[in-house]
């Protein structure tokens, strides 16, 4: 669907009317549900801030542009790999080196992605814009992560006041970001007509991805944890892939098995962490 409403209006001002919207709806949320007193910052703003332009504003640009260069199908695949990144993010920040089989696993998913994206050519990727493309999703990928693992560090807000408060700065970094790009020419104010001809995809964007994606993403971390949470979104690639073919695209077999080889190396693992985890806790 983002991908389909690029043409239409530009990244920037996507992610600023969707999440100037978004944005709105959770403020009021919050305030309904934890009382005004939970828009406070209680002195953490800065650091709050920092997560929100990470979580939201980098993700955001990130994605967004990047999709105008690449294909959906590439993307979906790239964000799978979240699950193996944490990992690793994990064993680089707080010293917990995961097990062998899940560094294997890492090495075959990003087999996968490699073979998605070159379709088993290097040559065809690089010698296109679509190279750029998956760059900028790998970074919104990074930005994710750093996003999931922060909020660790806010154990007595709620997910829902965690979210507010990380998007409220988030949102207007898109809403700067916006404002320099017009500045410098890179992209332009939409008009009435433009923004009524993807109204429908603007209010899914929205509420589906930003009030109830980004709020249901962050409860799931507080109740699963980061690593079992980012692997629902392994199911992401299946879906695209599957709206992707309903709509006539047709893919190459070794696109097919770079896919099949992400998601199949993505699931042993985490059969593998509940196995082991089952273990020690007998």
């Amino acid at each position: 669907m983002a991908k389909r409403t690029l043409p239409q209006l530009d990244a920037y001002a996507l992610g600023t009317v969707r999440y100037a919207i978004g944005v709105a709806l959770l403020v009021v949320l919050l305030a309904l549900v934890e009382g005004r007193q939970a828009l406070r910052y209680e002195g953490r703003f800065l650091v709050t801030m920092g997560v929100g332009l990470i979580g939201v504003t980098a993700f955001n640009l990130f994605v967004w542009i990047g999709l105008a260069y690449t294909l959906p199908e590439h993307a979906s695949i790239i964000m799978a790999l979240q699950t193996p990144l944490t990992a690793i993010a994990v064993w680089l920040l707080y010293g917990q080196r995961p097990a062998g089989f899940t560094l294997g696993c890492v090495a075959v998913a990003f087999a996968g992605v490699v073979l998605v994206i070159t379709k088993g050519n290097p040559n065809v990727s690089i010698a296109g814009n679509e190279l750029f493309g998956d760059v900028l999703v790998f970074l919104a990928t990074l930005s994710w992560i750093t996003y999931t693992l922060c909020a660790a560090r806010f154990p007595s807000w709620s997910p829902l006041r965690y979210t507010v408060l990380t998007c409220i700065p988030g949102g207007i970094g898109l809403a700067i970001a916006n404002v320099v790009a017009v500045a410098l020419g890179i992209a332009s104010v939409p008009g009435a007509a433009q923004l009524a001809g993807v109204g429908w995809q603007i209010v899914y964007l929205s509420v589906g991805t930003v009030v109830l994606g980004v709020l249901g993403f962050n409860a799931a971390t507080r109740r699963l944890g980061p690593l079992n949470t980012l692997l629902m979104l392994n199911l992401v690639p299946v879906c695209v892939f599957g709206i992707e073919a309903s709509l006539g695209r047709s893919f190459a077999a070794v696109e097919l098995a770079g896919a099949a080889t992400v998601i199949a190396a993505l699931v042993a693992n985490n059969l593998y962490l509940r196995a082991t985890s089952g273990k020690s806790g007998r």
